[in-house]
């Protein structure tokens, strides 16, 4: 399986490669339009970043909405790291950064395929199914204490 580390990016410096990974998996596998992926907010979000055997591979931003409320947004795992567990790995060390920051709950918008990822690190489907970016998502929520 390789040796994974995830991490608190260290900004600016770790920017550039977010970004590739964004544009990689976002941009020219699901076609979403770079105004959309790249939204003026991840200035204001915290970032992880996922290295398999030392290359950059999985990124996440966290981004906090109030003095509750945490979004995990913008997960995602080059397709050379699929099916390595990256994902969840990514969500589980968000979810351990967030709760020690004393939010006590976290939505993400999962694209539907992903949903089962979600409800396995416990987060509830909330509402219909809606689309963003062109993509179908569900809004899910997750209270950690």
């Amino acid at each position: 399986m390789g040796n994974i580390i995830i991490q608190i990016a260290d900004l600016p410096q770790d920017f550039p490669t977010l970004q590739e990974i964004r544009k990689i998996v976002f941009q020219e596998e699901q076609g979403i339009n770079p105004e959309l992926e790249f939204d003026g907010l991840d200035e204001i979000s915290q970032h992880l970043i996922a290295f398999l055997n030392d290359q950059a591979v999985g990124t996440a931003r966290i981004r906090y909405l109030d003095d509750t409320t945490a979004k995990i947004e913008r997960l995602a795992v080059l397709p050379m790291a699929r099916r390595k567990g990256i994902g969840k790995q990514i969500t589980m060390v968000a979810l351990d950064v967030i709760a020690n920051q004393n939010v006590s709950q976290v939505v993400v918008h999962a694209q539907e395929y992903i949903k089962d990822l979600y409800e396995k690190l416990g987060f509830q489907p909330e509402g219909e199914l809606f689309e963003e970016a062109g993509i179908r998502h569900v809004k899910m929520r997750k209270i950690l204490h």
